[in-house]
């Protein structure tokens, strides 16, 4: 079973535009992503999604440059470049990461496999869900595990927009219709914001990495422990809203792919 985790990034961000490739701690935000995640030891394979797009020639550069592997597709129909890097690197297991969580924990990213993995008895897990779900794991921690045949259905039958851009929300849109998992910590820290969406965000992340010098190990719990020592820290981005899942961005579309399965559904 090869299990791929799949980080998604282009430059085409519309609150923090090119926000992937901005130094922290002396390396571009995706650098972290990856190397982060390259420290889970249920990982296979990492692979970064890119878009076709023009301004993603960077995004490129930087892959061949590091040596990371990477495939190129749609810029908005999200679900397909994910599918056919799946196919193109042969996964079995697919794990969704965005490029904007460099603060990516990969025990985090492990429980998340291992608790799909259990008794193989699930279509989709995560360990961050819409209500009335929830989460209990801070919003730039995000892991999603799904199977190559699940995400194969979820591209050849989701047409809505938001499931298209959005890769996972075909499974958790329809929780009669599939086994998911819902990975939770024992205690609530989801108000926490460790993502980088926003100019604050950026500045609040550049502030954890300054508090780690020369460590890209450093876990979520440390973290945690440095805003418990710290609170300050939590207000500089205490403002910012979360986007609601179903919001997409007003410049793509579903996609040829998106409109074939709404034809037949």
């Amino acid at each position: 079973m090869k299990i791929v985790a799949i980080i998604q990034a282009r430059m085409s961000s519309t609150r923090l535009p090119g926000k992937v490739l901005l130094d922290i701690a002396g390396q571009p935000m995706l650098v972290h992503v990856f190397e982060r995640t390259r420290l889970a030891k249920t990982i296979n394979q990492i692979v970064v999604a890119t878009t076709d797009d023009p301004s993603d020639d960077a995004i490129e550069a930087l892959c061949q440059e590091r040596g990371y592997p990477y495939y190129r597709g749609s810029l908005y129909d999200v679900l397909d470049r994910y599918y056919q890097a799946a196919c193109l690197f042969a996964a079995d297991v697919i794990v969704r990461i965005t490029a904007d969580c460099p603060l990516i924990d990969p025990e985090v990213i492990d429980k998340t496999v291992l608790g799909f993995l259990g008794n193989g008895i699930y279509d989709f897990a995560a360990n961050r869900l819409p209500p009335p779900w929830g989460r209990t794991y801070p919003i730039g921690l995000d892991t999603e595990v799904c199977s190559f045949a699940a995400l194969e259905l979820a591209w050849r039958e989701a047409w809505q927009p938001h499931q298209r851009e959005h890769v996972m929300p075909f499974f958790y849109d329809q929780p009669e219709r599939f086994r998911i998992l819902h990975v939770n910590h024992s205690r609530d820290y989801g108000r926490l914001r460790w993502t980088v969406d926003t100019p604050e965000d950026l500045t609040l992340v550049r502030q954890i990495f300054a508090r780690f010098p020369d460590r890209e190990d450093f876990s979520w719990l440390e973290v945690l422990e440095l805003f418990e020592n710290e609170p300050e820290l939590a207000l500089i981005n205490a403002q910012i809203n979360p986007k609601d899942y179903r919001q997409v961005d007003d410049r793509g579309v579903v996609g040829e792919q998106g409109k074939n399965a709404k034809d037949r559904s």
